[in-house]
């Protein structure tokens, strides 16, 4: 059902199955895939992709201009998976053609009330962003990341799998995954050990997160001392090989 006061740009692509609210507005290029519901006032600009199932709260901008002084009204592009939530006043940008040419969130995310995802950021899957939760351009997160409310991430830093930010956290290097930082600027506290449980990890494997981050993230000991001690501990576990080579692959740093 589209409202009558809508305004649909004729190049976009509705499945008949979406509901748009009052006043909303969709421009060229626009493809809203099943059962996805816009409520009123809500903005999807142009080359803008939307998968099923989504919901988007009123007031919420989708697709809009990167805020990027180099852009110059190129063609780029923002993909939205499945099943995902945009609250009220939630920002979306499109991609830069200094970037990776678009903006990419993956499914099952919830963006709430005033977060911000700013131009070529990719999100994977199940993430929350809070209240006022800010990417800045090219940001990384993986599946499952938390970022507590007014949370800032600098521009090109990544966030892995499972990691989870405090209130009002700064991160300026990247965050290592299954890791809880906080602060301003962000520290690296502990493995997020409650949230880890949460999500049905086994105990040892998360013993063996514990044990990896202590040494990687907070040992004093050479590099030579700490690769001797993890290859002593022999963690087999993904999670495990995940969290170091995070860590060998890091482009920023890490948050220690």
């Amino acid at each position: 059902m589209i409202h009558p006061t809508a305004i649909i740009c004729k190049s976009a692509e509705i499945d008949t199955s979406v509901v748009i609210g009052p006043y909303s507005v969709i421009g060229d290029n626009v493809n809203i895939a099943a059962n996805t519901i816009l409520e009123s006032h809500v903005v999807v600009k142009k080359n803008t992709t939307i998968g099923i199932n989504n919901k988007i709260y009123q007031f919420a901008s989708i697709g809009e201009d990167p805020q990027d002084l180099k852009f110059n009204d190129e063609e780029t592009i923002l993909t939205i998976g499945d099943n995902n939530v945009f609250r009220e006043y939630c920002t979306i940008n499109r991609g830069t053609v200094t970037g990776i040419n678009k903006t990419v969130i993956g499914s099952d995310n919830l963006f709430m009330t005033s977060s911000h995802v700013a131009h070529d950021c990719v999100i994977k899957n199940n993430c929350i962003l809070s209240n006022a939760a800010s990417l800045a351009g090219h940001v990384r997160l993986g599946n499952n990341v938390s970022l507590g409310g007014f949370t800032l991430v600098h521009q090109f830093c990544e966030i892995g799998d499972f990691a989870f930010s405090g209130l009002g956290t700064v991160i300026s290097r990247d965050v290592t995954p299954y890791t809880l930082v906080a602060g301003n600027h962000a520290q690296a506290y502990k493995i997020n050990t409650a949230g880890l449980k949460r999500k049905g990890f086994h105990l040892d494997i998360i013993k063996g997160l514990e044990k990896t981050f202590k040494l990687l993230i907070k040992s004093k000991a050479s590099r030579d001392e700490v690769n001797a001690e993890l290859k002593e501990l022999n963690l087999s576990y993904k999670e495990v090989e995940y969290f170091v080579n995070f860590i060998k692959n890091s482009e920023r740093g890490v948050t220690r």
